[in-house]
């Protein structure tokens, strides 16, 4: 179950209501926001969404037009950026090319006038923490991207802060590396219980380390919830579009009852929740959201399939992506995610198929 919101008065940050306006574009419209000690909470969104400057106003680097920012219950809109002991690590890393890792750490311990036993003592914790033991005398470009990557969450996490936040530190990796990283930063942030606001536009990022996410768009929030109450139950067309593949199938509203729609496809009908279409009368045209691994293909001409031909497929090892031509869809081609590789051999292009769906898999829109 979802763990109940902070309210503002309890959390660890807070924004209660903040705009913030560049020239005539308003980067962010009356955003409130809590979040819980120790939680991953992740903004997520298109460009010029609205998640960096968001996230900038947790850092103190911009202050809102109107609302308020609040770190463990009071009010830092007037507070400068090194009196809030937050810890941030930027998109390009930004560390001091003429300066070893150890003194890339330790530089905010430093202008803090920390103890230099205390410093030596606390970059040392950190390098082990993101394990870089014996590299503290190396220069940046000597490092891998990973290994500089660690070196920057080491000089966020060194000065022990409140709060960290991260804009998009995995954008520059490949794949692969950016897998790993994600693993290691997760565990790190739970080992520590430190409270963490991260900015992507990666869906995919979003739904697998966050403990909420925050989508954003036109400098709003759109939905707030966990990760798997945003990918099955979107609140809007939006979020349903943005968040994670789907298809949009245009459909025949037939009625409504105890809650549940009546939704007609050509000659199939299928039945989803209604809480989306309150006011819709029958004979409305409906928009269908429906995940690619909530289809299944079939034999053509089966009871309750759509007709549809395979027009190409794509394998990516563990499963198939098959477009497939079908009349029903928006914008023509349904895209159907296959486990395994059975279905490059079963259904090559040109293949007349039946499609069906898992309604627990679909929501439903009045028609845009």
């Amino acid at each position: 179950m979802t763990e109940p919101a902070p309210t503002t008065s309890d959390a660890a940050v807070a924004f209660d209501g903040v705009t913030r306006n560049f020239a005539e574009v308003r980067a962010l419209d009356n955003v409130s926001l809590a979040i819980s000690r120790g939680e991953f909470m992740t903004l997520l969104g298109p460009s010029g969404c609205g998640k960096t400057t968001l996230l900038r106003l947790a850092a103190g680097f911009l202050a809102p037009d109107s609302g308020s920012v609040a770190i463990n219950g009071k009010c830092v809109n007037d507070v400068p950026t090194y009196k809030r002991e937050i810890g941030m690590m930027f998109q390009n890393y930004a560390l001091f090319p003429h300066m070893s890792v150890a003194d890339n750490i330790a530089y905010g311990l430093k202008t803090r006038r920390v103890p230099r036993h205390e410093i030596r003592k606390r970059v040392a914790e950190a390098l082990v923490l993101v394990k870089l033991t014996g590299m503290d005398e190396r220069k940046p470009r000597q490092l891998s991207g990973g290994q500089q990557q660690r070196v920057a969450l080491a000089r966020a996490l060194v000065i022990n802060p409140t709060v960290l936040l991260l804009d998009e530190p995995f954008s520059a990796l490949d794949k692969n590396l950016r897998a790993s990283m994600q693993i290691e930063l997760r565990d790190i942030q739970r080992k520590l219980e430190l409270t963490t606001i991260f900015v992507t536009h990666d869906q995919s990022e979003a739904l697998s380390l966050s403990d909420r996410m925050a989508v954003m768009s036109e400098g709003k929030i759109r939905q707030l919830g966990a990760p798997l109450e945003i990918y099955r139950k979107p609140r809007d067309r939006f979020v349903a579009s943005f968040v994670g593949d789907t298809n949009c199938l245009r459909g025949e509203l037939i009625g409504i009852a105890s809650g549940e729609a009546v939704i007609a496809l050509g000659e199939t009908q299928i039945k989803v929740g209604g809480e989306r279409l309150a006011g819709a009368l029958p004979s409305a045209k409906v928009d269908l959201f429906v995940r690619p691994e909530r289809l299944r293909i079939g034999a053509p001409g089966a009871s309750g399939t759509m007709a549809g031909r395979i027009a190409g497929l794509t394998y990516h090892g563990g499963h198939v992506d098959l477009q497939i031509a079908c009349r029903a869809c928006r914008d023509g081609l349904l895209l159907v995610r296959a486990a395994g590789d059975n279905a490059i051999t079963d259904w090559p292009p040109g293949s007349d198929v039946g499609i069906s769906m898992d309604a627990e898999g679909c929501v439903a829109f009045p028609a845009a």
